[in-house]
């Protein structure tokens, strides 16, 4: 399936695509997406023409300046509510279940492609607290209560489960027998 987007040059992923022609006269590309990228993420609600938030991958020489994030949408989180917090907005989000658990306060998130700080957790919600620039270079200050995001979570939530389930528990990669 070809997805037409509109190339936005912002600082962060949007999801892993691969670029098949891009045009600088209109500042837009073609990207294929897979079945799975469709289920997993929002991708499938762009509008041709929309904006998504979008950055090169980072290559291994580069510095890390911030948050561990792979790109790789592990699913929808929806946007509850939305109010001023000094002279930032909150944001609260509803994470599926499976997914609240990997989300911890000042761990990190990837909503949309926008590395983000969280703030306070309960249960399966959470939220985040986004300051006048990031809301006016993403498609994050559009938000409405309601609208569905890609969420990424903690990477190393992620592995140190899968490290730590029970089922590897007698696994142990140093015995040479």
């Amino acid at each position: 399936m070809l997805v037409p987007v509109a190339f936005e040059r912002l600082d962060q992923v949007e999801a892993w695509l691969a670029e098949k022609g891009y045009d600088p006269e209109t500042d837009r590309f073609t990207a294929d997406v897979s079945q799975e990228t469709l289920t997993v993420t929002t991708l499938g609600q762009v509008d041709e023409g929309g904006r998504v938030n979008l950055e090169l991958a980072m290559g291994l020489e580069d510095r890390i300046g911030g948050h561990m994030v792979t790109g790789h949408v592990d699913g929808k989180a929806r946007l509850l509510s939305r109010y001023e917090d000094a002279r930032a907005e909150r944001f609260e989000f509803e994470a599926p279940h499976d997914l609240a658990r990997y989300v911890a306060r000042k761990g990190s998130v990837c909503l949309d492609g926008v590395s983000l700080t969280v703030n306070e957790v309960d249960g399966d919600r959470f939220s985040v607290c986004l300051i006048p620039h990031t809301m006016e270079i993403t498609t994050l200050g559009q938000l409405q209560p309601g609208d569905e995001v890609n969420l990424e979570v903690d990477l190393i939530a992620r592995y140190l489960e899968r490290l730590t389930a029970p089922e590897f528990q007698d696994d142990d990669p140093t015995d040479s027998e």
